[in-house]
Order: structure tokens, then C-alpha cells, then sequence
């Protein structure tokens, strides 16, 4: 199945921040809590993520990527849009994170990066990613990705069936009993 395909058959609703920026998604699952209407979606654009590149003091090879914040997007972003233009990709500013539309590259494993996210080593997990390019923006430089692994978020339906993204606190209340809904589904 093509994505022309899954676009005819996964039911997408469109999520607003509160930016007034909006973000198409594709309804992967729909659960009830409480009498509550939560879906599970996933963007139907490809995710990306910008990191800053810190190199280590010692070793130039070595270093270190870190998250920025919606400021320095703001900053960068025509930069980084003018960069992924010239791979015939389109960067856009939508809501919950930055997406691009076109066709990715193919995946090389010199392209792949692999990070260990968490604060301690407890709550360490590994995320992959692709990179997309590199650019430099007042000498820092800075790493255009894209996950492996899919972008996957809960909303919960409002009384007009518009999705609203989860607080923290509010995906902490649900957790337990979508992640249930979601095991006892699987078996």
C-alpha cells in the first residue's frame, strides 16, 4: 500500500495549537476513557527536528547534539527551509513540531545518528534518526533531522470531535488506561 492509499483509508483530523498553527494527522487509533473520546495520531507530513551541534572541546569529531527552543526555530527557520529546498523538500512550521513535505533521500547509514534521550540513566531510551543536512547559522551549527520511529501523540476529542493535545498532567491522569486499551488490543 502507497501513501496515496493510506491517505484514501486513515480517517486524519487537523490539530491547532495554541499558535493558530495547524497540523494534518492521521487517526491511528480511537479509545474511550471515562466516556471520554482520546485518539492516537501521527502527522501525515514527515516530522523534523533541528538540533544544535556542540562539538566536544577536545575532540572536533566528537560532540554532542542539543534540543533548541521555539525561539531560536524562529531564528533559523528561513535558513533551514532554504536548505532542505535544495533537496526539493519543503520545511513547515505547523503545530507540535516542524514538518517537511517532499521525498526523502534514501537512508544511508552514514545518514543515521543515534541519540540517548533522558536525564538519568534509569529513564534512558534511543531514538534514531535520519539526517537530513547541516547548515551553519552565526557560526553554530546546526543538524536537520528526521525519527525513524514514527511520531506518535494522544489528543482527546472535544464535544465538536476537534482533537486538543494532552497537558502533561492530563496524559498522566489517561496513561495507564490507554496504554491498557491499547496492550489489550495487541493480544
Amino acid at each position: 500500500m502507497d501513501d496515496d492509499d493510506l491517505e484514501q483509508q486513515a480517517p486524519t483530523v487537523e490539530l491547532t495549537d495554541e499558535d493558530g498553527r495547524s497540523l494534518l494527522c492521521y487517526v491511528e487509533k480511537s479509545l474511550d476513557v471515562d466516556n471520554q473520546e482520546y485518539v492516537l495520531l501521527q502527522p501525515v507530513e514527515v516530522p523534523v527536528v533541528i538540533f544544535a551541534w556542540e562539538p566536544d572541546e577536545e575532540d572536533e569529531e566528537e560532540g554532542t547534539l542539543e534540543d533548541i527552543d521555539d525561539d531560536e526555530v524562529d531564528e533559523i527557520f528561513t535558513t533551514a527551509r532554504a536548505i532542505l529546498a535544495e533537496q526539493d523538500l519543503i520545511l513547515n512550521r505547523t503545530a507540535i513540531t516542524l514538518t517537511a513535505t517532499g521525498d526523502l533521500p534514501d537512508t544511508e547509514e552514514d545518514d543515521l545518528i543515534t541519540l540517548e534521550v533522558g536525564e538519568d540513566e534509569a529513564d534512558m531510551s534511543v531514538e534514531e534518526f535520519q539526517q537530513l543536512a547541516n547548515f551553519f547559522y552565526e557560526e553554530q551549527e546546526y543538524v536537520i533531522c528526521t525519527p525513524l520511529d514514527p511520531l506518535l501523540f494522544f489528543a482527546r476529542l472535544n464535544h465538536d470531535g476537534e482533537p486538543k493535545l494532552l497537558t502533561p498532567e492530563e496524559f498522566q491522569a489517561v496513561q495507564p488506561q490507554l496504554e491498557d486499551q491499547l496492550f489489550d488490543e495487541l493480544e
